[in-house]
């Protein structure tokens, strides 16, 4: 077997649990997302000179902190789940599988949570503000930038050993991304020293990418590229490190 058909076989029956709570899944990665939406878009943006310009800034930031939102936690909580309680990981790891298979495997719900997620989205934002574009790369964006929390979500699981330790470094690291990083305003209006460490989170650049391809007046920057393709082969590099030695 090829690693993908593998890679389909290990997430096989994380994706049957997703068709079969379909719902609530749905509603758990959007509730988040729309009070955003409506909270800052319609109550923050209604005092502001421009209102509906600013409801437009922030629906490319939404959408990339959706696939922060909807992978990260669904991934590092199975994987901690599976490892401590089902031993079920442990027992994925004894199979005859490709590594990478065992990690593209892990992060295909992930992927597949946040495409739902964010084309729901991507339709409510264009009917709130038709400024925005949707086209063929934000799709690709969206599966790259899910493949990146996913792996950080599988990484987060694998390291912790505790629930405990495992809601800490989402309290550490995961909320801090939620807000600062360029999701809902402009993370050059931080004093300079917090400017410079939220410019190094990959959620920085993952908005920015997303606010070049659906707002006319913002283009890409090929440094914000290349910083996501280095995350993500980092995260790849140590998932397989540690399975490969037994880390996990």
């Amino acid at each position: 077997m090829g690693v993908l058909d593998e890679s389909y076989r290990v997430a096989w029956g994380d994706l049957e649990y997703m068709k079969g709570n379909m719902v609530e899944v749905l509603l758990s990665s959007l509730v988040g997302p729309l009070l955003y939406l409506l909270a800052f878009g319609f109550g923050v943006g209604s005092n502001m000179d421009d209102p509906q310009g600013y409801v437009t800034y922030i629906v490319p930031g939404i959408i990339a902190l959706t696939t922060l939102s909807a992978t990260f936690s669904t991934v590092s909580m199975k994987i901690l789940v599976q490892r401590l309680f089902y031993m079920s990981f442990d027992e994925l790891l004894l199979c005859p599988l490709h590594i990478s298979s065992i990690i593209l495997g892990k992060t295909i719900q992930g992927i597949v949570r946040a495409l739902i997620s964010c084309t729901i989205l991507l339709i409510v934002g264009w009917l709130l503000s038709p400024a925005v574009a949707i086209s063929p790369w934000i799709f690709i964006l969206i599966i790259v930038s899910s493949l990146l929390f996913s792996l950080l979500g599988l990484l987060a699981g694998m390291l912790t050993n505790k629930t405990q330790k495992l809601t800490l470094f989402s309290s550490i690291v995961i909320v801090p991304m939620t807000f600062l990083c360029g999701t809902l305003f402009d993370s050059s209006a931080l004093p300079e020293i917090a400017a410079d460490i939220i410019y190094a989170l990959p959620l920085t650049h993952v908005s920015a990418i997303t606010r070049g391809i659906m707002l006319p007046d913002y283009s890409v920057d090929p440094i914000s590229i290349v910083i996501v393709a280095a995350y993500i082969i980092a995260l790849y590099a140590i998932c397989y490190y540690m399975i490969k030695n037994n880390k996990c």
